[in-house]
């Protein structure tokens, strides 16, 4: 008797021969793709990772995503110590890295040195977008505006005007690299801030800056409020 032919003939038809759809993973993408997340899924992770955020009226597609699969995209970022910040109102989503206490951990996200200017620059946009806000209105400003704005700090720290607009420039450039500032399509000059400025800064960093414009405002001059604050760049 031939058992083998015997036990063959009795097993399931499936169990026989499986095949390559049920040995594969459900989500696979591409030859050697050992992954476990849906295409979108995986893409919604890519743009936070990408950075520097996720949001809801650029990526319409993605946004949604996020939403649905929040559990699992965050499971998948602390696998790289990273941690998911999320406001569903505004649909903004970015993400940064976990607060790991005393453990050592590898940094994936680099932070931004943000000099003096940049720092009331900062303090501005936020504001303007709180005021946008209580009225209902998108938070649009323009460089003119900015300048304008940051010719406080020129006269405070006496410098000279081609120097001086071309550390405003510099600084706004700083910023849109970082979409925070987002260039409207019908000008050139003007920008729209973006709701992720809300999640970058806590009540007391906001307060902390408004500190220092207070004392800029005062007349302090650069050198003055470098010797109350550790260092004129602040990481962000």
């Amino acid at each position: 008797m031939n058992w083998s032919e015997n036990i063959e003939a009795a097993m399931p038809a499936e169990a026989q021969a499986p095949d390559a759809a049920a040995q594969a993973p459900a989500n696979t993408l591409f030859l050697g793709d050992s992954g476990e997340l849906a295409l979108d899924t995986r893409r919604a992770l890519v743009q936070l990772l990408a950075g520097p955020s996720l949001d809801g009226r650029r990526h319409p597609k993605l946004w949604p995503i996020l939403v649905r699969d929040e559990a699992v995209i965050r499971r998948h970022l602390a696998e790289l110590f990273l941690e998911l910040v999320i406001d569903r109102d505004v649909q903004v989503a970015f993400t940064r890295q976990a607060d790991t206490g005393d453990l050592e951990v590898p940094l994936l996200l680099r932070r931004a040195q943000l000099t003096f200017v940049d720092s009331i620059l900062l303090l501005h946009l936020r504001q303007r977008l709180t005021q946008a806000d209580s009225q209902g209105d998108r938070a649009v400003v323009s460089t003119d505006e900015i300048t304008e704005f940051l010719s406080l700090y020129e006269r405070a720290a006496n410098t000279d005007r081609a120097g001086f607009v071309k550390r405003v420039h510099a600084s706004i450039e700083k910023i849109k690299k970082h979409n925070i500032l987002q260039k409207m399509r019908s000008s050139e000059d003007r920008f729209e801030i973006s709701p992720t400025l809300k999640l970058l800064f806590s009540a007391e960093e906001i307060q902390a800056l408004t500190h220092l414009y207070q004392r800029m405002a005062a007349g302090e001059t650069p050198a003055q409020l470098a010797q109350t604050e550790p260092d004129e760049e602040t990481d962000q």
